[in-house]
């Protein structure tokens, strides 16, 4: 019989089940199996949904437009690093139903359970504060240009949505994004014909080059695999003998199709003039006729909505994760919440130059998402003969830990960011004195995190 890990002495209210109005009481523990439901299908509009919307269009903005490639040289970026962040969502996802946690706290088994403290705290931060920031920006540009409302207005309008959805919880998290989810599809897809019949796809770029081609590659890469430390926080609840063909390939086509076609739309548009002195979403609208122009700044408020109901959700269940005892008072709902609203306050602070903010923003979520990813990877190939009875007893001990795993996150960190990162504010070594080389900072912590880990690991097993 599998041992379930556990956080705390409370449980899954028996009256949850299904039930998608009601205040989900689970915070990190696991689910119990009586409680488990769904299939694998609701994964693929899960993780469809929160990426039919601006900030994904912007990467392909951004890579046109600030790393200076061409409509092609920046589909193929998008294409490649988009692939390789969502072949490791359908992975980690296998973990949902296996142990039935957050993918927080199975980080515990790469990491220890007090070291696991950091990357959970880092996740915590990224998507409860940053993700949830930049899209509540974008949402607040769209209600602006849509109704004339005063850009705070907006923005307080949109985040009291977000954190609403994230505080009722899980089911309600699924149905919003199911119901969304045709929506959006229907309306991006209109806009994308649209933006196409426009477009100027045979310019030659402004000489971005290998460097820009890295850059628009890291930027697709962090924002796919930025989804990545949520994995199972959405597939937990399914029961353990759930297809696991199915339970990889939802999430996964689901991520990469949504991030894929609407990039490359955002791509297509950054060949068209904009009008001048627009706001990042008039800039993607201004093209479209009225009709379709409200349409899709409908759609890029839903989006946005969508995508942070995910975010401030994990964050919280990241918050949950560091296995302290909290008081009781200070549970997944409240922490929502808590979360929600130092998300405001970022956003409030980001809306002068989203721009820029979100381009850095992309960059540096590879800069630690990478290496994490390696060492998580490493671990689940280290554990692909220990019995799952081990491994979940494991992830309930305060006495496990593991060094290795924190030792070479830390290190890939620490040598890639000084020496590839390029930034507005900072550029390392290697693309001061070899422009050419953009930003490889996650390919080079995702790679020296993993071998050092493995090596580690050999010398120093986890116990």
């Amino acid at each position: 019989m599998t041992t379930a890990p556990a956080d705390s002495a409370g449980t899954l209210a028996p009256a949850y089940g299904d039930k998608v109005i009601a205040v989900e009481a689970t915070g990190s523990e696991p689910v119990p199996d009586a409680e488990r439901h769904g299939g694998p299908l609701q994964l693929l509009w899960t993780w469809a949904s929160p990426n039919i919307e601006f900030a994904t269009v912007f990467i392909g903005v951004i890579a046109v437009l600030f790393f200076g490639l061409s409509f092609w040289q920046a589909t193929a970026a998008i294409v490649l690093g988009t692939a390789l962040g969502a072949i490791t969502q359908g992975v980690l996802s296998l973990d949902g139903p296996r142990f039935g946690v957050p993918q927080m706290v199975i980080g515990r088994l790469s990491f220890g359970h007090r070291g696991n403290i950091l990357p959970a705290a880092a996740n915590g931060l990224v998507a409860g504060v940053g993700w949830f920031a930049v899209n509540s920006v974008s949402a607040a540009f769209a209600l602006n240009t849509l109704t004339g409302l005063r850009p705070l207005p907006s923005l307080l309008l949109v985040v009291a949505a977000e954190i609403l959805i994230g505080f009722i919880g899980h089911n309600f998290v699924h149905a919003f994004e199911k119901y969304a989810f045709p929506a959006l599809a229907v309306i991006f897809l209109l806009a994308g014909v649209w933006t196409f019949k426009d477009a100027h796809l045979g310019g030659g770029g402004a000489g971005g080059g290998i460097g820009g081609f890295l850059l628009a590659f890291s930027a697709a890469w962090g924002y796919a695999a930025g989804w990545n430390p949520y994995a199972t926080d959405y597939s937990r609840y399914l029961p353990r003998t759930a297809n696991k063909f199915k339970t990889v390939l939802y999430p996964a086509l689901g991520l990469f199709v949504s991030v894929t076609v609407v990039a490359v739309i955002g791509a297509a548009s950054a060949t068209i003039a904009a009008p001048k002195d627009a706001t990042p979403t008039a800039a993607f609208t201004g093209h479209l006729p009225g009709w379709l122009g409200d349409l899709v700044l409908i759609a890029i408020i839903l989006g946005a909505v969508s995508a942070n109901a995910l975010n401030v959700y994990s964050g919280a269940i990241s918050i949950a994760s560091f296995g302290l005892n909290l008081p009781a008072w200070l549970s997944r709902s409240v922490l929502v919440v808590v979360s929600g609203v130092a998300g405001t306050a970022a956003a409030w602070a980001s809306l002068s130059d989203a721009g820029a903010a979100y381009e850095a923003f992309l960059l540096v979520i590879a800069y630690w998402v990478a290496p994490w990813l390696g060492v998580v990877l490493v671990e689940r190939w280290f554990r692909a003969r220990v019995p799952q009875e081990q491994s979940a007893a494991q992830l309930s001990d305060r006495s496990f830990t593991n060094w290795p795993g924190l030792a070479a996150l830390l290190i890939g960190v620490a040598v890639s960011v000084p020496l590839f990162s390029n930034q507005e504010d900072y550029v390392g070594y290697v693309p001061e004195h070899w422009p050419s080389f953009g930003d490889i900072t996650p390919v080079v912590g995702f790679a020296l995190s993993a071998l050092l880990y493995a090596a580690l690991r050999r010398r120093s097993p986890a116990r």
